[in-house]
């Protein structure tokens, strides 16, 4: 059985110190639309139950317990926009996201976990980060569940707007129906244009068009 989430860093967190602790996680690297998006969670109170890296929940389970997270707890979601990530690259763009999470905080957070390898770029508190961080601290298992909820309702509401690319179902993923749709559709103004797949199609349509 999968070892769920627990307390364990950020109680390692509080022997050394540190008194507002926040899990902070963000969703939307790799998709091809949309912008990229992070949640910032202070947990406190009642912890709701079942939390886990939201990739292991259902779509209905994880928004059951997005409504339960901020509910309970000090929660903020930032993101960086798809001109953001073209300017500044979409690490640097997560990094901005998540920054921007965590400052809109109504508590000031003296220490961050962040789920992956690297310590978010110019923060101002001390940051721990935690590869596989959803799947070890229920802080950020908590930021992961609010970030994925809140991103795909975006990209279900652009979809509204641009049908046909899928991204009620794919959140921007370069799946067929994305990259098929790509070719019969084109590109929109949310497509990322710094990233391969579309930049080969601007170009592509570029060099016909000369």
């Amino acid at each position: 059985m999968d070892q769920l989430p627990d307390f364990e860093h950020e109680s390692a967190a509080r022997l050394q110190g540190f008194s507002c602790i926040a899990g902070v996680d963000e969703v939307g690297r790799g998709p091809l639309a949309g912008p990229v998006t992070a949640a910032a969670v202070i947990l406190h109170g009642p912890v709701p139950k079942g939390l886990n890296d939201s990739k292991k929940l259902t779509a209905a389970r994880r928004a059951a317990l997005a409504e339960e997270i901020h509910a309970v707890a000090d929660v903020c979601i930032g993101h960086a926009s798809v001109e953001e990530i073209d300017t500044l690259n979409i690490l640097w763009a997560s990094h901005l996201a998540m920054r921007r999470a965590v400052a809109g905080l109504a508590r000031v957070a003296d220490c961050v976990l962040v789920d992956g390898n690297l310590k978010v770029r110019d923060l101002t508190c001390h940051c721990v980060p935690l590869v596989k961080g959803d799947a070890r601290s229920l802080s950020i298992a908590a930021a992961s569940i609010v970030a994925k909820v809140a991103r795909d309702r975006i990209m279900c509401d652009l979809a509204l707007a641009h049908p046909g690319y899928g991204w009620e179902r794919n959140a921007g993923y370069g799946t067929a129906q994305h990259q098929a749709a790509l070719q019969d559709l084109g590109i929109t103004p949310h497509h990322r244009r710094s990233f391969k797949t579309i930049h080969n199609i601007l170009y592509q349509a570029e060099f016909v068009t000369v």
